[in-house]
């Protein structure tokens, strides 16, 4: 039997409004995924992203505006995070170092 996993996304700017959910697809694998979600994130951040800007600002941006992917479905190896995710990648597009680097992905 194979397990599948959804990946649903949610908009940051409708917080906790399902109507404004969508399912993106279904995964054979929980890698898949990941991937899929960190490509919506990354999309964000790399549309969002102007000159000079800080990663705080990147991420205020993306947490406010952006989509929240995220991933139904066992065994999950570990709980994605698409915000976790998306602060680490704004300090790596910014060129920035992360604060704390305890997040969880």
């Amino acid at each position: 039997m194979t397990n599948l996993y959804q990946v649903y996304v949610d908009d940051n700017y409708h917080y906790q409004d399902e109507n404004e959910r969508y399912k993106l697809g279904d995964f054979v694998t929980f890698e898949k995924a990941v991937t899929a979600c960190q490509t919506i994130v990354d999309e964000y951040l790399q549309q969002s992203y102007r000159e000079g800007a800080t990663a705080e600002k990147l991420y205020e941006s993306y947490v406010g505006f952006g989509e929240d992917p995220f991933i139904v479905g066992e065994p999950a190896p570990f709980h994605f995070s698409a915000w976790n995710y998306a602060k680490k990648r704004c300090y790596e597009i910014c060129g920035e170092k992360l604060k704390s680097e305890k997040s969880e992905l």
